[in-house]
């Protein structure tokens, strides 16, 4: 440490020996702070501006280029007074909890059947996760092909195919089926991530682990449910929270493959807010149903980052 301040002095000496001033070093608080400032700056543009003018335009009723005014809380009791809405939330917790329960557990599910020979379904997983990087609008378009009403749809032509033609119908034309469906193809999207997080979390267990509990004569379903399952939930918990805030934001396939409809059966808080929001022209009450959907998606993230940075410096 001697050795190094010498140094600094002797550089420092020898500078001004030759007429030179030392260079003064930077801070690193300074540097710091001048890296990050470009990115503040750009993140409080894009997200915490916008954020605190939608909570303004909530407390004020704002009809097209009309001019504005002051209701206060009004929207909000609106809100949760209107059948409507009280719908879609119940719309948005099935949506959500199915998409994220479907998908989480199909791509846990094969992951662990791709862990027993992860060389030969390299290609098999490829396949799937390229699912998670279709975008949601061309998902919904692939789906209204599957489900479209009659012999030409994909899903109908099938059931025909093997004399399950009673079971045809148009799986898009009432609300159950069509929640379902959604949900259904909502879930293919998503099935993606939680394969690649939970084959990632397997392939950190230790081999000799596997290798020991063959020796112990267990068979692969026991090695399966009482060691890669448990050793693997890292990756499913991750897949869970992305998941679950996905599809609680959930709009692009909504608006392909449904519209909201049959009668608003398959309309999520986020489908609400654009539906009073763009078409309705009703920007103040639209800007309610953002704020809520806010809360929600805030009540999921938060205790879930804090559990997984818990005991993080």
């Amino acid at each position: 440490m001697n050795s190094g301040i010498s140094g600094a002095a002797m550089t420092s000496a020898g500078a001004m020996a030759a007429g030179r001033k030392p260079r003064r070093q930077v801070s690193q608080p300074m540097a710091a702070f001048a890296l990050l400032t470009p990115v503040v700056l750009l993140f409080g543009l894009s997200v915490i501006y916008p954020l605190f003018e939608t909570i303004r335009i909530s407390f004020w009723q704002i009809r097209g280029l009309g001019k504005p005014s002051y209701v206060g809380i009004d929207n909000y009791v609106r809100l949760f007074t209107d059948p409507t809405f009280l719908g879609t939330l119940w719309t948005t917790l099935i949506f959500t909890l199915g998409v994220t329960i479907l998908s989480v557990s199909i791509g846990w599910f094969l992951a662990m059947l791709c862990a027993f020979a992860p060389k030969q379904t390299a290609v098999f997983r490829l396949m799937i996760f390229a699912t998670f990087g279709i975008s949601e609008a061309v998902a919904g378009y692939i789906w209204i092909g599957i489900f479209r009403p009659g012999e030409s749809g994909l899903l109908n032509g099938m059931l025909i195919a093997v004399g399950l033609g009673d079971w045809s119908q148009a799986w898009l034309g009432s609300g159950t089926s069509a929640l379902v469906a959604l949900i259904v193809a909502a879930s293919w999207s998503a099935v993606g991530l939680p394969l690649l997080l939970s084959f990632a979390a397997v392939q950190t267990i230790p081999r000799t682990v596997l290798e020991a509990a063959q020796m112990d004569g267990a068979k692969p379903l026991a090695v399966v449910w009482y060691i890669m399952m448990p050793l693997s939930t890292a990756g499913a918990r991750v897949a869970i929270f992305i998941n679950l805030l996905s599809a609680l934001r959930a709009f692009d396939i909504i608006f392909v493959l449904t519209n909201g409809g049959p009668a608003r059966a398959t309309e999520t808080v986020g489908f609400f807010m654009y539906r009073e929001s763009m078409t309705q022209f009703n920007l103040g009450y639209g800007a309610a149903a953002t704020i809520v959907l806010l809360v929600a998606v805030l009540i999921v993230a938060i205790p879930a980052i804090a559990q997984r940075t818990k005991g993080a410096k």
